[in-house]
């Protein structure tokens, strides 16, 4: 896009926000607010692109990864979700820890992350979890686990009585690497209650992840958008972020989530638009100057359509994935596998230089 295209302006109103971003200012509640209120496109697109840019340059990057979902057995109960199952119903599994050990050690040489997410289950011995971290360590000593959110630990802490930090701590000791940045949803409170059920709130999902940085284990985050939250809670969902990000330092990736409504009728929403898929991901780069990666994650909005988001803003593709439950149970139309050739050409046909990294943004190689 060429400097011309910010010069003329189609809304006035991101004049303001242009000379910030040009500055290298950060951008206050109110400048979100009217970032997601343009209709602007192009121009938002384009402001979060010179912020990437900045960053990254022209690179692209990617992840070879596998996700496992060890259960989807959950105690609480969120509107918009078709993953969780309650104990006894028949679509209700619980993978044996050897099954994990065996899907880990069968796993190509070249998988770096396994990423291990799941249902909040009431009956299961803390032990599942910490052998679990162990046996995947002794399967496949190189790989990264990123594993279990912020929702998950707090409910650890709550189920075996134990601190988040003892939690934590004993996770790390048993070859957990990093978190991934799942369970945040929408902050706010009036909005998050009526969508959420049984699980952290808020101030406990970005405590759980004060105390991950606090330890070294560094996390991602993310935001579910398109359901029933205003654009003031988008915006309050990202200050809330950046501040954390402030005082540790310790997120990697911001991942907007666009919300999948298919199976999640009670909530009566349209399918998110592509106009709102690339505007989350460039009003993240805006907001978020002190995140170092912001993700188009091809498992929510499609390849095609990730494709683009690294033109606004996106400088992660996400991986290979192989196979993914949660987003798929709520009706994702999007594929569960793309090769790393289908990367590389994504990531190459949008103008960038992919690169494939490990979970934590070191180079592995550039294609």
């Amino acid at each position: 896009m060429s400097t011309a295209l910010v010069e003329t302006l189609q809304d006035s109103a991101l004049e303001p926000i242009r000379d910030k971003v040009a500055a290298g200012e950060r951008l206050s509640f109110d400048d979100g607010v009217a970032l997601y209120r343009s209709h602007d496109l192009l121009a938002v697109g384009h402001l979060a692109n010179q912020v990437r840019e900045r960053w990254h340059g022209d690179a692209g990057y990617f992840v070879r990864n596998t996700h496992i979902n060890h259960t989807n057995v959950c105690a609480a109960t969120c509107d918009f979700c078709a993953f969780a199952a309650k104990k006894g119903e028949p679509r209700a599994y619980t993978l044996g820890l050897d099954d994990i050990f065996r899907t880990v050690a069968s796993l190509p040489k070249a998988v770096r992350e396994v990423h291990i997410v799941g249902g909040l289950h009431p009956d299961l011995p803390w032990s599942y979890f910490t052998d679990m971290m162990r046996g995947i360590k002794q399967a496949r000593p190189d790989i990264h686990v990123k594993a279990f959110t912020a929702v998950e630990v707090f409910f650890f802490h709550k189920l075996y009585r134990m601190s988040v930090d003892k939690v934590l701590a004993e996770l790390k000791e048993a070859g957990l690497d990093s978190m991934p940045g799942g369970g945040a949803e929408i902050f706010a409170k009036e909005t998050r209650d009526k969508i959420v059920r049984g699980k952290a709130d808020a101030a406990q999902w970005l405590d759980v992840m004060r105390q991950a940085h606090r330890q070294g284990i560094p996390t991602n985050a993310t935001m579910l958008y398109g359901h029933i939250e205003s654009v003031e809670d988008r915006v309050d969902h990202l200050v809330r972020l950046r501040e954390l990000q402030d005082e540790t330092g310790g997120f990697v990736t911001y991942i907007p989530l666009a919300f999948q409504p298919w199976e999640a009728p009670a909530m009566d929403c349209p399918e998110t638009t592509a106009f709102e898929d690339l505007k989350a991901i460039a009003v993240g780069r805006l907001m978020l100057d002190n995140f170092p990666h912001v993700k188009s994650y091809w498992i929510m909005i499609g390849p095609r359509l990730a494709q683009v988001g690294l033109s606004f803003g996106a400088d992660d593709i996400d991986g290979t994935v192989t196979e993914e439950k949660i987003a798929h149970d709520a009706g994702a139309k999007t594929p569960q596998i793309l090769t790393v050739h289908e990367l590389v050409r994504l990531i190459r046909e949008a103008g960038r230089r992919p690169i494939e990294r490990d979970t934590v943004f070191n180079k592995v190689r550039e294609w």
